[in-house]
């Protein structure tokens, strides 16, 4: 039931989305506002809102999950690990309160939008 409630809430808030290319790319700073909401709350010690906002990021990520394209070749191999080690971090962040996991979560992420975006960037030059 959790699984496509980051995709429904970002298309329910955004029904004119271009492309899917623009919603993955929302779907990952999604998670980075998840997780800096995150990390405020347990800095202010609200444990409650700490597994909220986590558990959100980890929505998003079981959602991206789910998107990927297995006869695609490789990168949906690579993708579908990566992310599930992400969801490994963000659980350990939520049991531990650990700000230093849900950077190492955030550096990722970071990553690959900026990567999203170049590709996509190229995308539409060719």
């Amino acid at each position: 039931m959790r699984t496509n409630l980051a995709y429904s809430e970002y298309t329910q808030n955004n029904i004119s989305i271009e492309s899917k290319e623009k919603l993955i790319e929302m779907l990952y700073e999604g998670i980075l506002r998840f997780n800096f909401q995150a990390k405020k709350a347990i800095e202010q010690k609200n444990y409650e809102r700490k597994s909220y906002w986590i558990n959100r990021s980890v929505d998003i990520f079981v959602e991206l999950i789910n998107s990927l394209n297995f006869n695609g070749g490789e990168v949906a191999k690579y993708l579908n690990g990566l992310y599930s080690y992400q969801i490994q971090l963000l659980s350990l962040a939520n049991a531990k309160n650990s700000i230093e996991d849900l950077a190492t979560v955030n550096k990722v992420v970071k990553g690959l939008l900026e990567a999203w975006r170049e590709i996509n960037a190229k995308k539409n030059l060719d």
